[in-house]
């Protein structure tokens, strides 16, 4: 039974990254949940008693794992420039990933303070990976530092999601130039 519910947990939040990188935050309706999952409406209620549930949990979920993957191409480089120029790279090409579809359609619709709170604690522990190697690159503030180059890849996000003139390569390129230029500033 429990593996049941595990199982079909697993498929509901599955349904919710679907709907949310297909149609945003309005997409994500018990309704739409129960259709895609099959299940009865009111059985979506057992499992999440809100949207901002189902957004909450996602963030649980999805979020370390789109972490792991900055941090593991971070591992590999072998600068303090390297790691930046990795953080934001890796930040950027997961913009095309469901589950970063997820978060940013999430992140940019109303939620309660709980659900908000758990984006901004999701955010600064990414802002937190970085906080080394700007350290190794003499910043005085390394934490406010970091913060700022989160919000020059935030901004590089909202630009590729918006499908904006410029292709996502060279939104990409301008993010790292003036992430590399910034952090030896």
């Amino acid at each position: 039974m429990a593996e049941h519910r595990s199982m079909q947990r697993a498929a509901l939040l599955d349904a919710a990254r679907s709907l949310l990188s297909e149609g945003g935050t309005e997409a994500l309706t018990f309704p739409a949940l129960a259709e895609r999952t099959g299940l009865a409406r009111s059985s979506v209620y057992e499992y999440f008693r809100s949207r901002a549930a189902v957004v909450e949990e996602l963030c649980e979920v999805d979020f370390p794992l789109w972490a792991a993957e900055v941090e593991a191409v971070m591992a590999v480089a072998d600068s303090p420039e390297g790691k930046v120029e990795a953080y934001v790279r890796q930040q950027l090409a997961l913009v095309g990933d469901r589950r970063h579809r997820a978060v940013v359609a999430i992140s940019a619709s109303e939620l309660d303070a709980g659900a908000r709170e758990k984006i901004r604690a999701a955010h600064g522990g990414l802002a937190t990976m970085i906080v080394e190697a700007l350290d190794a690159l003499g910043h005085t503030q390394p934490r406010l530092a970091a913060m700022l180059l989160q919000g020059v890849v935030d901004a590089a996000v909202r630009r590729i999601e918006l499908g904006a003139a410029e292709d996502p390569e060279s939104i990409t390129e301008a993010a790292v130039a003036m992430a590399l230029r910034g952090v030896r500033g």
